[in-house]
């Protein structure tokens, strides 16, 4: 008996993209069989977002097709038909925060009752929706106040309510921590079983493993491979995305060097107490990389920001360089030798209307000019150091920075954060949503701060990230519980993080 032919939910061929001279797609392929969670994997510029604007309706492709369950996808302008087709959740959310989780799920369609709408019907059949999904969400709690995971389901719900059985989740996990992800994961696995299909994509490998069961590759523009899942080592699955082997790319990475003993104390804090922890005691030295890991919660992410302003404690004192660090001031830290690269670049790292030059220079604009007036040839010249010592893929300082993919608008807020030439350097989640290529560069720049002798905090869910650093401290429920030197095993820093070891 022959095998029945399964007809694709969605076939992308040939897919070619231009802009102006740039080619951002020269052969884009995607075959998504119905109810599977396809993964679709390639480092930064590798094609991935433009496939996904096209495949939204977003973009028209120059040249190939794409097909929806066998029939030729809707015309560009007709929003309405590509709803009922396929939604994107994105990183950012695309929710209106201060409407509730049923105007949300309605909003511009909201059910009316002689041309008012009908609020009653609005919450019922909000809840219908969510409870047809097995969405456990309040219909009328504020959307600010959901946790992450809540919003991206919110999100889910939403798309399913148009029809869309077919939804892209565009790095859900970036801002989640692993009980999250591994929640979201159950959900997905449970929407599956009710016939919806995912693409995901995803830097994070290890989820592609535990989540899809088929792959798609993207390299330099180009549709590499596609291949179940099982059958695909991580080994290989890296060289395709990579274009080189895994040893080339270890040879690339740099060792922590031993820490020097003698070194000064730049920053000392003592007794730190807010909402989020309490009791810290932490010393980070000259040119020394300290971690800080721990699931959400924990109180690591605030930690961090205090010493750069964005977070203010009720009690206890900081020291940097001898002198005393004021709390709850950015630009107050910032002249104090503090220089912060936050958890959320789209929101508190970047200004998505201004140039990469003027997003990389934004903080040093005193020391550029004086009075207030700033010499353009001195801006353009330290940004285009910047942009070199960086590697940041650019036509130059002018371009918008909201061209940039995800690892190179890293690069420009990390730039900005050591054109200030900072006495602490404080990193949180600086590799989140980025290439692999990327996270070694922006990972190289740790180890050149340290050997110019900066203090550097890294904050991050990344074991990658935490491995440069010379000691990582782990905080559980507000506390530091354990300290690991550099050369620790994966499984131990991960059982002090889960709260294994100890019983705080």
């Amino acid at each position: 008996m022959s095998t029945p032919v399964i007809t694709p939910l969605v076939e992308a061929r040939d897919i070619v993209k231009r802009y102006g001279p740039t080619t951002a797609l020269a052969d884009g392929r995607l075959t998504v069989l119905p109810g599977e969670s396809h993964a679709l994997v390639g480092r930064n510029g590798a094609g991935k977002s433009t496939l996904v604007q096209i495949l939204t309706g977003l973009q028209a492709a120059d040249e190939g097709e794409v097909r929806f369950d066998g029939e030729p996808a809707p015309s560009p302008a007709d929003r309405d038909a590509w709803r009922r087709k396929v939604a994107c959740v994105y990183q950012k959310p695309t929710v209106v925060p201060e409407l509730t989780v049923a105007e949300n799920l309605y909003v511009n369609r909201q059910p009316l009752n002689r041309g008012f709408i009908s609020w009653r019907r609005l919450r019922a059949e909000a809840a219908e929706l969510l409870a047809t999904w097995d969405v456990h969400v309040d219909p009328e709690a504020r959307t600010a106040d959901l946790k992450v995971e809540d919003r991206q389901m919110v999100e889910i719900a939403r798309a399913l309510s148009f029809g869309a059985r077919f939804i892209i989740l565009d790095e859900p996990t970036a801002q989640l921590d692993k009980r999250e992800i591994e929640r979201l994961f159950t959900r997905m696995r449970a929407l599956q079983d009710s016939g919806v299909t995912f693409l995901f994509i995803s830097h994070h490998l290890q989820e592609v493993y535990e989540v899809c069961q088929t792959v798609t590759v993207l390299r330099d523009a180009r549709w590499i491979t596609t291949a179940p899942v099982a059958e695909l080592p991580r080994r290989a699955l890296v060289e395709a995305m990579a274009g080189e082997s895994l040893e080339v790319i270890a040879e690339q990475a740099v060792d922590p060097r031993d820490v020097d003993h003698d070194a000064p104390v730049l920053l000392e804090a003592r007794g730190l107490t807010s909402p989020a922890y309490q009791g810290i005691d932490l010393t980070v030295r000259r040119g020394e990389v300290v971690g800080l890991a721990g699931i959400s919660g924990s109180g690591k992410v605030e930690l961090a920001e205090s010493f750069a302003g964005l977070h203010t404690p009720t009690g206890g004192t900081v020291q940097l360089g001898g002198e005393r660090l004021p709390f709850g001031d950015v630009q107050v830290a910032l002249r104090a030798g503090v220089a912060c690269v936050p958890r959320d670049r789209h929101d508190q790292g970047l200004v998505a209307g201004m140039t990469i030059g003027d997003n990389a220079t934004m903080s040093v604009l005193e020391r550029l000019g004086r009075f207030g007036f700033v010499g353009t040839e001195r801006k353009r010249g330290l940004a285009t150091a910047l942009i070199e010592r960086l590697d940041i893929h650019t036509e130059g300082p002018d371009q918008p920075v909201s061209d940039l993919s995800g690892g190179n608008a890293q690069k420009v807020v990390m730039a900005r954060a050591l054109a200030s030439e900072p006495r602490l350097l404080v990193l949180i989640n600086p590799t989140a949503g980025v290439d692999v290529k990327s996270k070694e560069s922006l990972l190289a720049r740790v180890d050149s701060a340290r050997e110019d002798g900066i203090a550097v905090l890294v904050v991050s869910d990344e074991l990658d990230d935490l491995r440069r650093c010379d000691r990582v401290l782990v905080l559980f429920h507000g506390r530091v519980v354990a300290e690991h030197p550099a050369g620790w095993r994966d499984h131990e820093l991960i059982a002090s993080i889960e709260g294994v070891d100890h019983h705080g």
